[in-house]
């Protein structure tokens, strides 16, 4: 015989008040009194009733959730970046009681935002309709990782330009002149700031970057392995290089030990992330650390406030990256 389900009806009747006061109570409602709070908080839990949660959520009007939309991108689930930012945010909404819900886009379709109070976009990369189409519908919007200037929308990002002219300044202090990098995708802004970056310093120190110097990849370890091998093909090789993520770096020291060279001592390398796998190497790995984490947990704050209009305008947030030494770097051999 299946058990009946308990209903609200049977909650109001065994605590003797309205249906309308237990709903009161589900809902955290103020208004209610202590004595009857404490009548229908007893009343649910003899009857063990379990409120319908989509039947409260639409009767407040809210959903008690977040959206995080990320682009999708081969590896995304092996890659720091991406499961940094995940942990981040999921840690955040579990602390503000709110739900995550997790969309991998790659730009085309729309997203819908009836099921959430607020959308983080971890960066832009070809999605950006679906950035101007929820501030269309009045969604609250945050982004991660992207300074957008020309919309009306809140950011928190890493000053991705500096992270690479800091990269440029540390390995011309070594006195290397031959400085290669293998860059993020540089339709991403990450990638195309932190080549900016980069390349400035050294047009202004040291006499510029080579062409031949300069090699695209796309956060993958496949397009690291490609590069630094293309590298190392080359007749006069760099003696240091910059290598626009972490993940990328440790894959292209692996060419470079695999084919009988010794880092720092041969070529010196820089990534950019402070992946922890950088302590784990056959050499712990010199790299800029951007706080992903920090990011995550304040992009919960930003969104929460502007879903509960305590933010009333856009919140525009840099954050400065910072150089972590460690073994990979050292000065050339001969630095003639």
């Amino acid at each position: 015989m299946t058990k009946k389900k308990v209903s609200i009806e049977d909650v109001a009747k065994r605590a003797k008040v309205s249906i309308t006061t237990v709903s009161r109570v589900i809902n955290n409602v103020s208004t209610v009194s202590d004595k009857n709070r404490i009548k229908v908080e007893e009343a649910i839990a003899a009857l063990k009733f379990k409120p319908n949660v989509s039947a409260q959520r639409l009767a407040r009007g809210i959903n008690n959730a977040i959206g995080l939309v990320m682009p999708g991108y081969p590896g995304i689930f092996h890659s720091y970046y991406a499961v940094e930012l995940i942990r981040g945010i999921g840690h955040a909404c579990e602390a503000a009681r709110m739900d995550m819900v997790f969309h991998i886009t790659d730009g085309n379709n729309p997203i819908n935002s009836n099921n959430v109070d607020g959308i983080i976009f971890a960066d832009i990369i070809e999605n950006r309709k679906q950035v101007e189409a929820a501030l269309a519908t009045g969604t609250p919007a945050l982004i991660i990782n992207n300074q957008v200037e020309d919309l009306n929308v809140s950011y928190i990002a890493v000053d991705n330009t500096a992270g690479g002219a800091t990269v440029a300044e540390y390995l011309t202090g070594f006195g290397h002149k031959r400085i290669a990098t293998i860059t993020g995708k540089l339709s991403t802004q990450a990638g195309a700031q932190r080549y900016d970056g980069f390349k400035a310093y050294l047009d202004q120190h040291n006499e510029g970057i080579r062409d031949e110097y300069v090699i695209e990849g796309d956060y993958s370890r496949r397009s690291a392995r490609q590069a630094a091998e293309q590298l190392l093909e080359l007749n006069e090789r760099p003696t240091a290089i910059f290598i626009a993520s972490d993940e990328m770096a440790l894959e292209a020291i692996t060419v470079f030990m695999e084919n009988g060279l010794r880092v720092p001592e041969d070529i010196s390398v820089i990534g950019f992330d402070d992946n922890p796998a950088c302590l784990f190497g056959p050499v712990a790995l010199t790299t800029v650390r951007q706080p992903l984490f920090q990011m995550a947990e304040e992009a919960v704050k930003t969104i929460v406030g502007i879903i509960s209009q305590k933010v009333k305008t856009e919140v525009k947030t840099v954050l400065l990256p910072e150089l972590v030494v460690r073994e990979t770097c050292c000065p050339p051999k001969n630095r003639a």
